[in-house]
């Protein structure tokens, strides 16, 4: 994967087929001390420490559709690779947290990518879950929480209404926009 908002999209897929209904997805930018960390938390069925281990073997996957699964060791890879660290913590019946820590100086550093498409996509193709997104550039912040939009919007909208999913990539790209310190178009 060349862009590490795929490997987010990749572990976020993970949480929801382990039964996850809430997915926090934390995006941390650090530019004093030039480092990237991306952590997903979830609250589906946790794995024991065995199945911890087993899960960065890419030789291992519970997938049925193919006998590889790299989507987990290749993010570890990545951030290993940049000089940083990975790492995930999991409590069986409670979730998991998957933690990536970049280098961002380093020339094996691979761009974000457009993690806010990535957020539009999980969203509005996983509407019965509920997601949290954090993104954070030194002292700024953007969050969304769709627990909060479905109390604005109502039980009666889905969150995969076109008019909704048109509002949150719109949001999502003028708060990533201020952000970034620029001005939204």
């Amino acid at each position: 994967m060349r862009e590490l908002s795929l490997n987010v999209m990749d572990v976020a897929q993970n949480s929801i087929t382990a039964g996850a209904s809430l997915i926090e997805i934390q995006v941390e930018e650090n530019r004093g001390k030039g480092e990237l960390v991306i952590s997903i938390i979830d609250n589906g069925k946790g794995m024991s420490e065995e199945q911890v281990q087993r899960v960065i073997d890419p030789f291992y996957t519970t997938r049925t559709t193919r006998k590889v699964g790299l989507g987990v060791p290749l993010f570890k890879m990545e951030a290993e690779m940049t000089g940083g660290d990975f790492s995930i913590q999991s409590v069986l019946g409670e979730g998991t947290t998957v933690r990536a820590r970049f280098i961002t100086s380093h020339v094996d550093m691979i761009p974000l990518g457009n993690i806010d498409d990535t957020m539009v996509l999980l969203i509005s193709c996983n509407p019965d879950r509920d997601f949290r997104f954090v993104h954070r550039i030194d002292e700024q912040e953007l969050e969304l929480d769709t627990r909060q939009l479905r109390e604005v919007l109502g039980e009666d909208v889905p969150l995969n209404t076109p008019d909704v999913v048109q509002w949150l990539r719109s949001y999502l790209q003028e708060q990533t926009e201020l952000l970034q310190g620029g001005v939204p178009k």
